[in-house]
């Protein structure tokens, strides 16, 4: 957020530069339209921000969908991308209570593909103990979406049966990881090559994504009852596949992503052909329409963090520079588990 709340609403560590490297996305044609400047301007953090030397950013589908434009209230270009990072504050808007200079953080704002960054202060989470920033990266992005998914939304019971798309991914890795903690059987999807990484996760059976009849080999796996859950990240022709997957009646799909592209469903199709419980979830907006559930799903993260049931990170880490090169390998679908760019 560039301009804020100017230089007497800031606490600073010491003189900031006047500008930065960072990423711009200068079109909506796709993340190959994405370019280092050296001249960004540095933010300014509002009273309630902090500003943060980014020592890691995550690289999110989210990004994707932003620079082809379909992300729904996106930014316009040109802009600086990215919205996930982990750094150290140096700066404070001057109503920021329970952080400090020195602290390292990681949370979501604007401009996270830059040297730094502004963030809510109320929203940045504090690294755990001997974590570094690239370990960090997904705690407040990929581990709380797969986590609200799974329960409060998904509501995952010991014993039930849960089909995860895209599982090789971030997201998918850390949803197998909780869903098998929480006692459920875990069916995933990924392509050929990445089954083996998947399995390591914890998966019990691992589908291939790529073709074959999904539904037909989940319901297979499940004695022709199909899956109590079903987190649904894929879109396109995988929707359909995971509506037929999930148990009549009382089987729920939570729909989280559409990198597949756009699917269709009628009210016909609920009432003859798919009668399942279809939640559409999106991160943000559950932060911004449902603080206490948020809250709630952060605090049983935490749990888990320091259970051990979550673990430190392992992204693949590019230069800054090479970001567009990140993004396109993710849009193809070409990459395992976290992205990380390093400023």
């Amino acid at each position: 957020m560039v301009g804020g709340a100017g230089l007497s609403h800031v606490r600073r560590e010491r003189k900031a530069p006047a500008t930065m490297h960072a990423l711009q996305q200068t079109s909506l044609n796709g993340p190959q339209d994405m370019r280092l400047i050296t001249d960004a301007p540095m933010p300014s953090p509002r009273k309630d921000e902090v500003l943060i030397r980014v020592g890691a950013a995550g690289v999110n589908f989210a990004d994707i969908s932003k620079a082809h434009g379909t992300f729904l209230d996106g930014p316009r270009p040109p802009y600086l991308a990215g919205f996930e990072a982990a750094g150290e504050v140096v700066a404070m808007g001057n109503t920021v209570t329970g952080l400090r200079p020195g602290t390292r953080v990681v949370g979501v704002g604007y401009g996270a593909f830059a040297e730094y960054m502004a963030l809510p202060a109320a929203a940045a989470m504090p690294l755990p103990d001997g974590w570094t920033e690239q370990q960090a990266l997904g705690l407040v992005v990929n581990w709380p979406t797969a986590l609200a998914a799974l329960n409060p939304l998904g509501g995952i019971l010991a014993g039930q049966t849960v089909l995860i798309h895209a599982a090789a991914g971030a997201t998918g890795q850390a949803a197998v990881t909780m869903a098998k903690y929480y006692g459920a059987t875990v069916i995933a999807t990924a392509s050929p090559s990445k089954h083996e990484t998947v399995l390591a996760s914890g998966a019990d059976h691992v589908l291939d994504s790529l073709g074959g009849d999904l539904a037909g080999e989940v319901l297979r796996l499940t004695g022709g009852a199909g899956a109590d859950l079903v987190l649904e990240s894929a879109g396109g022709v995988t929707f359909d596949a995971s509506l037929a997957a999930a148990k009549r009646v009382t089987g729920r799909v939570i729909v989280s992503g559409l990198p597949g592209g756009e699917a269709a469903i009628t009210n016909w199709d609920l009432v003859y052909k798919h009668q399942v419980h279809l939640i559409g979830f999106n991160l943000g907006v559950l932060i911004q329409a449902a603080p206490q559930v948020f809250g709630e799903v952060m605090g049983e993260l935490s749990g888990l963090i320091a259970a051990g049931v979550v673990p430190p990170g392992r992204p693949t880490a590019y230069e800054l520079a090479a970001g567009p090169k990140a993004l396109a390998e993710l849009e193809a679908r070409a990459t395992v588990g976290k992205l990380a760019l390093l400023p």
